[in-house]
């Protein structure tokens, strides 16, 4: 068949003034360990008639080889692909006409297992495992390979999965777990229906989260006003915070909450008996407020009593209870505004413990301040430490996470350390003999998330 263009001309097959344009290419993401979800935007010429539908096709980097998914708007999901190896991802439109034009290449990427894994403390089931047993190990959860973030709170634990749902266990005493009720879980369930969940923090008794959208969410304990809502009243089930869409990060501690906007500022509300909410005064609040005026803030961490933030200049800083030099600031002094650590600018990640700090900086190298009686600053001793120290020589540190009175740790290889307090086996060790140095934990090189657990007694990790 032949079809005839304004000017006259024929072509053969089609016009490519009818079929579609491309449209323009947006994310690819993981969607399953054999599956990946892309987006993108409609073309604005639709071609000769309506759009029907899209082909997204993943084609192999290795060697070309392709397999597609259709769907009838963004985002499509394609499905049969091989665990472990890496795609590109192209979308063309189609109408009455035909294909359309194909989009450029998207990212790379590379479906894969996401696995949870649990150890430690388990009498309320916050390991998730169906019941009430602490582990010394680590145990996968479940056997669903398709978690994204995790966090962990007293006893409760919040995770999503990469389909963007909530899903809750552990402890429920007060609503933290958002489930509209008080009963405990010791397996994972779902908080609602939505897919739009993005990050996820746990307190002690509390909870907060993002939406894709940038809003904020708070559920659980609200003694203190911890969850933002401008008064002291439990909520069983999430509660928007405000009305903002512009929330980033939010980090939690014991009894409060610290997030940073998509303009760099910085807000805390909750508890504030020794300064962590960084305000100048040690007077609690229900509601987020800003820290300053600063534009500039980085990345956040909530402790049992205190904060530690970097800026994008690569500064540290910290404020709060420091009895146990958890500031870094060479004293045992509280603060209740944001002061630097040192005059370095070249720190990387925060993660903060009940009572100690962990930091790396850009060069990979692990560094480590606050209380020791339990070894959990991984120096080889249990002398507490007011100012930054160096944990060996290595530059291979990568991810990190501080837990009551614990340190968990990834490197670059894979590979998973801990150290310190090991309580109900917390280091996941096989024993419940503490350690003052970092110790692997077995033998898996495929660790490759860590959770926020400032306060938590157990531990929670990704393998993929």
């Amino acid at each position: 068949m032949s079809l005839r263009r304004p000017n006259g001309f024929i072509s053969a097959g089609y016009d490519p003034l009818e079929v579609p344009n491309a449209p323009t290419i947006g994310t690819a993401s993981i969607a399953s360990a054999t599956s990946v979800s892309v987006t993108f935007t409609a073309p604005a010429n639709v071609g000769g008639s309506a759009i029907t539908g899209y082909v997204a096709t993943a084609r192999k980097t290795s060697d070309g080889t392709t397999i597609s998914g259709t769907g009838a708007s963004s985002p499509v999901t394609i499905s049969g692909l091989t665990t472990g190896v890496a795609y590109t991802v192209t979308v063309a439109a189609v109408n009455s006409f035909g294909l359309g034009l194909s989009s450029a290449a998207s990212n790379s990427v590379t479906p894969s297992d996401f696995e949870l894994y649990s150890w430690g403390y388990n009498s309320t089931g916050c390991l998730g495992l169906n019941d009430t047993a602490n582990r010394s190990s680590p145990v996968q959860v479940g056997a669903l390979t398709t978690w994204s973030q995790i966090a962990g709170g007293g006893t409760h634990a919040l995770a999503t999965k990469i389909d963007g749902t909530l899903w809750s266990w552990g402890l429920n005493n007060l609503g933290q777990l958002g489930l509209n009720d008080t009963a405990y879980r010791s397996s994972p369930v779902q908080i609602g229906a939505l897919t739009t969940w993005y990050q996820v923090a746990g307190g002690s008794r509390h909870s907060g989260a993002i939406k894709t959208d940038g809003t904020m969410w708070g559920w659980g304990n609200n003694y203190y006003g911890q969850l933002g809502l401008g008064n002291r009243v439990n909520r069983s089930s999430p509660v928007q915070v405000g009305a903002l869409t512009a929330w980033s990060q939010v980090a939690s501690g014991r009894y409060f909450m610290v997030a940073t906007k998509t303009n760099g500022t910085l807000w805390s509300w909750g508890q504030n008996s020794y300064g962590q909410l960084g305000l100048g005064d040690v007077v609690n609040c229900s509601s987020p407020v800003q820290v300053g005026a600063l534009t500039t803030w980085y990345q956040i961490g909530g402790g049992g009593l205190f904060t530690a933030a970097i800026k994008t200049d690569g500064t540290m800083w910290s404020w709060g209870r420091n009895n146990n030099g958890q500031l870094g600031l060479g004293d045992v002094v509280h603060r209740s505004s944001p002061v630097q650590i040192g005059a370095l600018t070249t720190w990387y990640q925060v993660s903060v413990g009940y009572s100690h700090c962990i930091a790396t900086k850009t060069d990979g190298t692990l560094w480590i301040w606050g209380a020791n009686a339990q070894g959990q600053l991984g120096v080889g001793n249990v002398v507490l430490r007011s100012s930054p120290v160096q944990v060996g020589a290595l530059a291979t540190w990568f991810q990190i996470a501080g837990g009551s009175f614990f340190t968990v740790a990834t490197k670059t290889d894979g590979t998973l350390w801990s150290w310190g307090y090991n309580d109900n086996g917390r280091l996941g060790l096989g024993d419940a003999i503490n350690r003052s140095s970092p110790v692997q934990v077995g033998a898996l090189t495929t660790w490759s998330t860590l959770p926020k657990m400032p306060i938590s007694t157990f531990s929670l990790a990704i393998s993929s």
